[in-house]
């Protein structure tokens, strides 16, 4: 028992003292840590405070700057569309225009239809007459002429052999002027040749007005001309010449 009683009462050892020494500085070691860092938590707080004010501020003022210039991009995209809607009316006038000048002073569109100028020109071939030279220099002999015939209301592509006031004529073939033979070089002699029958059949003598015109197919056999309609007004002819376009194997000049 008493022996008992001695380790009760026994007092702690000199390393247990120690143990506990340092337990205790390391708990007011942590709270002194706990102590400094409540001021780091505090400021860090009011930091995130700060910026959230800041943040708030600041976004109403930036949803403005871009409004604007979401709007400013809408008024130039506007005003471009604008512009370029413009621009095409624009060139598209000038282009009506240029077309109307050309039409109506320099070129004239032209197809030929029908076998009357064959060889000479194809049937369906498209091509433009030269309004510009008709204008300035008229009819000459042997000239391709673009002709409105009114009874018809269509257009007739002749070769004019006959000028204002002579006397035309065919005997044998022969055109005649004037009781002068011409020759005739624009005509193609082989597919003359080839030709059954009398290719030109004679014409009595007619002679023209000061604005008359004697005009006939280079295919005579298969020509409705002046032998049907006499002799064409000046006013009915349009236009001289036939530059030929399409097809391409008869592109060019066959009189201009």
């Amino acid at each position: 028992m008493e022996n008992e009683r001695k380790d009760i009462f026994e007092t702690p050892s000199q390393d247990d003292t120690q143990d506990l020494g340092f337990l205790a500085e390391t708990s007011v070691l942590e709270k002194l840590a706990e102590g400094k860092n409540e001021p780091e938590e505090q400021n860090l707080s009011e930091t995130q405070v700060f910026e959230k004010l800041t943040e708030s501020e600041t976004k109403p003022a930036e949803k403005e700057k871009q409004n604007k210039k979401d709007s400013t991009k809408k008024e130039s995209f506007r005003s471009s569309a604008l512009r370029e809607v413009l621009l095409f009316f624009r060139d598209l006038a000038v282009s009506l225009a240029a077309v109307l000048l050309i039409v109506n002073f320099v070129l004239r569109p032209i197809q030929v239809k029908g076998s009357s100028m064959y060889p000479s020109l194809i049937d369906g071939s498209f091509g433009v007459s030269n309004l510009l030279g008709y204008n300035m220099d008229g009819v000459r002999r042997f000239d391709i002429v673009i002709i409105h015939e009114d009874s018809k209301n269509e257009y007739l592509v002749k070769r004019c052999v006959g000028l204002p006031g002579e006397t035309v004529s065919y005997r044998n073939g022969i055109l005649y002027i004037n009781g002068e033979p011409m020759e005739e070089e624009f005509l193609d002699t082989e597919y003359r040749d080839t030709y059954d029958g009398e290719f030109m059949e004679d014409v009595e003598e007619i002679t023209l007005g000061e604005n008359e015109y004697y005009c006939l197919g280079d295919n005579r056999p298969r020509s409705t001309d002046s032998r049907y309609y006499g002799p064409f007004e000046k006013d009915q002819i349009v236009s001289k010449g036939a530059f030929i376009l399409f097809p391409f194997s008869a592109f060019g000049a066959a009189s201009w």
